[in-house]
């Protein structure tokens, strides 16, 4: 099987500063991958870079075999730092809206599916700029989804949410790997996340220092803390 994403060398700078020096990655089908680092390791451009709102000075990133194009981009759901939805539309309309541009077929019925899954359908038509900010990140996640992407790339997923709102978006993105989604979380969370990985990447320094499989007694903050010391 292709795998979701493989990146070859990639490498980033902005002005005489490195970002990234020369990573290599292949993120496979239905499998989730933490993506871990200290502050300025460059995780949220490695990001941006796999979802084709940055290119990279040099190296290759493939998603799916294929170079990036409105297919590649189509099959990609990004959740960064703000929500990327519409203040002022309700979470119905911004579900809506983001389903119509990616052409699903019934846009309405995926809103108002995606609405339920995210425990929002009792605030679907509330604008979003009334939501407080874990009710904003399930909106988000909602947002990210409503094209069913292959591949999809969380900064921080859990930030705001309680211990409810955690569980429920654990147990959504595990469906979404069953589903053969390939997952790259980054989180402080390790704990939330451990069960819903099968691997992880620390990165520092713009480098990635350490790539290994997950097993169910796998502590990921003794994986991090050796790799970064």
């Amino acid at each position: 099987m292709t795998p979701a994403v493989v990146a070859d060398g990639v490498y980033q700078a902005y002005g005489r500063q490195p970002a990234l020096r020369g990573v290599s990655l292949s993120l496979a089908a239905g499998q989730a991958t933490a993506l871990l680092g200290p502050n300025g390791a460059g995780k949220s451009t490695l990001l941006r870079i796999l979802s084709t709102l940055e290119r990279a000075s040099r190296g290759t990133v493939q998603w799916s075999g294929r170079e990036a194009d409105a297919e590649t981009r189509a099959s990609i759901g990004l959740v960064a730092h703000e929500s990327l939805c519409y203040a002022d539309l309700s979470a119905r309309e911004n579900l809506t809206f983001f389903g119509t541009l990616y052409g699903v077929a019934d846009p309405a019925a995926r809103a108002t599916q995606l609405l339920a899954r995210v425990a929002l359908d009792a605030a679907a038509d509330r604008a979003a700029r009334t939501y407080s900010r874990g009710m904003l990140q399930r909106l988000a996640l909602a947002r990210a989804l409503v094209h069913s992407p292959r591949l999809l790339l969380l900064d921080e997923p859990l930030t705001g949410l309680d211990r409810q709102g955690t569980q429920l978006v654990i147990d959504l993105l595990v469906e979404e790997k069953a589903r053969g989604t390939s997952l790259l979380v980054v989180s402080h969370e390790l704990l939330a996340i451990a069960p819903l990985c099968d691997r992880v990447l620390v990165l520092a320094r713009g480098r990635i220092v350490k790539d290994e499989p997950l097993t169910a007694t796998s502590d990921l903050a003794r994986i991090y803390d050796e790799a970064v010391a």
